[in-house]
């Protein structure tokens, strides 16, 4: 059984925490070991990152972007979870979040080719077996996040979303050829966007 590596990308508030736990709940119950693991990580160059989306530290796109990569690098390689270790194990892992969002989100406030290049082009950083993009305009995940959030982070306003989401389908485009990415409509109800994911996932199961 190949262990396959997911990711689950979406704005703010467009329901990706709720996919992966879904996901990995019907994974489970085909017999399957999974991990799930989330962008920023909780390790020290993550909490870096964190640090800077919540505003406690004031950081430019650049700064941002090269700290993502940092934690992505780190990501991939940690000797004790990180996703090449788990996947070497047999154990499929599910990511909410990976370069995807550094495109899109970094790409919108610094020089997006720079960004682009140095995730695409880090050989640590291991590409996707499939990426599912949760699809939801922004003014809807504006209203999911004040209906279940007491603070936003630094990207979390409409006009950043905007721009975030136009930025997503042109990091797509561009990263047709090379990388397994399905779109899905989750402006729906929960089970229907899981089904939709799951389908997309059995894809590569097969």
């Amino acid at each position: 059984m190949d262990a396959k590596f997911i990711v689950i990308e979406g704005l703010d508030g467009s329901g990706t925490t709720t996919q992966i736990r879904l996901l990995a709940e019907r994974l489970r119950a085909m017999g399957r070991s999974v991990a799930e693991t989330a962008e920023p990580t909780n390790g020290s160059i993550g909490g870096l990152v964190r640090d800077a989306l919540s505003g406690f530290t004031p950081r430019t796109g650049a700064e941002i972007a090269a700290l993502f990569m940092a934690d992505r690098v780190a990501h991939n390689a940690n000797p004790v979870n990180g996703i090449e270790k788990l996947l070497s194990e047999g154990r499929d892992v599910i990511c909410d979040r990976y370069y995807y969002s550094s495109m899109a989100y970094q790409g919108t406030v610094t020089d997006p080719e720079w960004v682009f290049r140095i995730n695409a082009d880090c050989p640590e950083i291991r590409k996707p077996d499939l990426c599912v993009f949760l699809d939801l305009d922004d003014e809807e995940c504006i209203r999911r996040m004040e209906r279940g959030r007491s603070y936003r982070e630094i990207y979390e306003n409409e006009n950043a979303l905007l721009a975030i989401r136009k930025r997503y389908y042109d990091v797509f485009r561009r990263l047709e050829v090379r990388d397994n990415i399905v779109v899905v409509d989750a402006g729906r109800a929960p089970e229907a966007v899981a089904e939709d994911v799951f389908a997309a996932v059995r894809r590569i199961l097969e």
